[in-house]
């Protein structure tokens, strides 16, 4: 099967790699997003993708609207593909790229279609608080993730992970389900089955609002929020922004799906308490402060200062010389 290969971040590796060690298959070429500048000196950074196929001597393209790059349209025409492949590419295929391979597009999707179509499906299940994720190929069409279901595969969300590590997961999981799409479809085996759009969900790129916590909503909801959006969600503490990365809910409903260690620690505050949303009510010895929610408590296990490296819980407490009665604010 010759294929060309669309995927631009580290979600999409695997899966080129994968293709790259399959006998079955050639890469004829990568597509991915043009360099961006990054880090000190604003230096041009290939993107993950692209340091793959640089790696594998493959040819690559990187057009700043693929849809309109005319010597971009030509070579991928001239290719002659069978199959198209599309991993988190980051741009949209118009109608006339969707016809070019012989056998169609696939695309590799974050979620269990219909659910969760969109830009960022991984984050969004978590922060709605799914406990079920997976991973689509389906045949691309001109809708945003509307297209014919091939295979799935399914991945329990535990409590503590972040949208980081269940992507991590999927992108293995996606990198395997994608080979035998590919051996499926060139055999015949795979009926397409098209998406039941009434049952449709959608996860939309995340704004800036998306990161900023409210100290009023529930320790669950808060908790879904700061790991479906991982790294990036800041609340407000003596007056410096200060990153939450990593929490405990210690409320009832969590409790069986908690480590032991805070399990023991939620039986410890599972009365509720009085206190202003926001405010530090405790402080864990050895692993971090408990601050009041608009509804039950929340540990906080990492955080990371304006500024400096990421630490835990315990060692912001020791280093902020913490006092109970200290409010997290907006």
């Amino acid at each position: 099967m010759k294929i060309v290969f669309f995927g631009t971040p580290d979600f999409a590796v695997p899966s080129l790699k994968r293709l790259l060690v399959e006998p079955e298959v050639e890469v004829l070429a990568i597509a991915t997003q043009p360099d961006k500048r990054r880090g000190r000196g604003s230096q041009l950074i290939p993107s993950p993708v692209k340091q793959v196929a640089l790696a594998h001597r493959l040819p690559v393209l990187q057009p700043q609207r693929i849809k309109q790059d005319q010597p971009t349209l030509a070579e991928l025409k001239a290719l002659a593909a069978d199959f198209f492949v599309v991993v988190a590419y980051g741009q949209i295929l118009s109608p006339e790229i969707l016809a070019m391979p012989r056998w169609g597009c696939i695309n590799n999707h974050g979620s269990l279609l219909p659910k969760y179509r969109g830009a960022a499906p991984i984050q969004w299940a978590i922060h709605h608080g799914q406990t079920t994720t997976g991973i689509t190929t389906m045949l691309m069409d001109a809708g945003m993730d509307t297209g014919a279901m091939l295979l799935k595969a399914s991945l329990e969300i535990g409590l503590l992970e972040n949208a980081a590590e269940v992507g991590d997961k999927l992108a293995e999981i996606g990198a395997e389900l994608i080979i035998q799409t590919l051996r499926g479809l060139q055999a015949g085996q795979i009926e397409p089955v098209p998406q039941d759009s009434t049952q449709a969900t959608y996860a939309p790129l995340i704004k800036k609002a998306d990161y900023e916590l409210d100290w009023s909503k529930s320790a669950i909801a808060l908790h879904n929020q700061i790991r479906g959006f991982y790294p990036d969600c800041l609340t407000q503490f003596r007056g410096s922004p200060l990153k939450i990365m990593a929490t405990a809910p210690l409320a009832s409903a969590a409790w069986a799906n908690l480590p032991l260690d805070l399990q023991t620690l939620a039986a410890e505050w599972s009365e509720p308490g009085s206190a202003d949303p926001g405010t530090i009510v405790g402080i864990a010895k050895n692993v971090g402060p408990i601050v009041q929610t608009g509804e039950g408590y929340l540990l906080l296990r990492q955080v990371q200062p304006m500024g400096k490296r990421l630490q835990s819980g315990s060692d912001f407490a020791n280093g902020m010389r913490l006092q109970v009665g200290e409010k997290l604010l907006p």
